[in-house]
């Protein structure tokens, strides 16, 4: 009885420790995450159970960012994107689709970032602004040429879907090879 009693008195003791940063951040993810899922999903689905379902989805990463969370929760919702497209027959518009990026990308930043915050770490402000405020240059620049790829996908014709393809190709191979060289100068 006394390894109980000692574990008990133990979680007792983390939980009265843990601080008010890293609980904002788990709610963040939380949040990101259903939204994510809110806008991937058909808007039949999001009545009763499958609501419940999506809600028990969005809280995984926030409990375990560290764990295999954040990617169920990810395929989950690109799941969802493609059962509205291609199931109900949602039209794919710009704006959605950027949401559903943007929260992604924000609930795969918030997990990177609470992974590493313990729970009782005292977290000056700054540095969660700072993050965020990457995580939003990051988004800009994502949505800026995005867009241009897809306006770069109307000019030719049938050709220039050929054209934003190539585009597109380049740009993933370019912020490979730049990403490859900052890991190389470390």
């Amino acid at each position: 009885m006394n390894p109980v009693i000692e574990r008990a008195r133990a979680a007792r003791y983390a939980a009265a420790r843990v601080s008010l940063t890293p609980l904002l951040v788990r709610a963040g993810i939380f949040l990101t995450t259903l939204v994510g899922l809110a806008l991937a999903y058909p808007s039949e689905m999001l009545l009763g159970r499958p609501l419940l379902a999506l809600v028990v989805v969005a809280l995984l990463p926030a409990v375990g960012p560290r764990r295999v969370w954040p990617t169920f929760a990810a395929l989950v919702t690109v799941g969802g994107w493609l059962v509205a497209t291609d199931g109900y027959g949602r039209p794919i518009a710009l704006w959605r689709l950027l949401a559903v990026a943007a929260v992604l990308y924000l609930t795969h930043t918030l997990c990177a970032l609470a992974a590493v915050l313990p729970y009782d770490a005292v977290v000056d402000p700054d540095v969660i602004v700072r993050w965020l405020a990457r995580a939003g240059a990051v988004l800009l620049g994502t949505f800026v040429l995005g867009v241009l790829l897809v306006e770069l996908a109307g000019v030719g014709g049938d050709a220039g879907s050929q054209v934003a393809t190539v585009a597109g190709l380049l740009v993933a191979v370019a912020v490979t090879a730049l990403l490859g060289w900052l890991l190389r100068r470390r």
